[in-house]
């Protein structure tokens, strides 16, 4: 199979169930959007941290495939007339979002309370999980104007809304880890 294929060469593409659309639709700039973000939580894996937040990660990183496929998918083409599916896409399941919370609880355990917000920064590491936790919330954006238009489980919409807590819980534990300093925010007055 050969990597290009032309048929995007006029500004098109195709959705899963094979219906073009314009490579600007908002469609293409949603599952665009995660599979920026996808790429970013790579670079985060692959820098030096504990083995258990490379592991989220990389299961993190399945559920946005998941997620992809879902917002890449043409809603007219995914049920048959006798009410079947069509296509085989993967869902994601409220434990997966459930997930998600626990390891937020759980490293929430270990880390001092907020009480200010946080400047992104510190360690090279910690600002690319800022980055990521970004995209994230711009990922969301998109699906959510997507969803709008047309709607589509809305479960998709709230894993991107608890991984974008994720990113940000996990950028305070590897400040922490380290040994990076959290500069708080504090508000001047004038």
């Amino acid at each position: 199979m050969k990597v290009y294929t032309k048929t995007g060469d006029k500004g098109t593409t195709a959705l899963f169930g094979g219906t073009r659309v314009p490579k600007h639709h908002i469609r293409i700039d949603s599952y665009g959007t995660v599979d920026e973000l996808n790429s970013y939580i790579g670079l985060i894996r692959d820098q030096e941290i504990d083995t258990h937040s490379k592991e989220i990660l990389i299961k993190i990183q399945d559920h946005l495939f998941t997620i992809g496929a879902i917002l890449a998918t043409d809603p007219e083409k995914l049920i048959l007339k006798n009410g079947k599916e069509r296509l085989n896409i993967p869902k994601v399941e409220e434990t997966d979002i459930e997930f998600l919370e626990k390891e937020i609880d759980t490293m929430e355990e270990s880390l001092p309370p907020m009480t200010h917000f946080v400047l992104p920064g510190g360690h090279t590491t910690v600002s690319y999980c800022h980055i990521s936790r970004c995209v994230c919330r711009r990922a969301e954006r998109l699906a959510s104007a997507l969803y709008e238009a047309s709607p589509f489980d809305q479960r998709t919409l709230k894993y991107l809304n608890r991984l974008s807590d994720y990113l940000f819980v996990l950028a305070r534990k590897l400040s922490q880890d380290l040994g990076a300093d959290e500069v708080k925010w504090i508000p001047k007055k004038y």
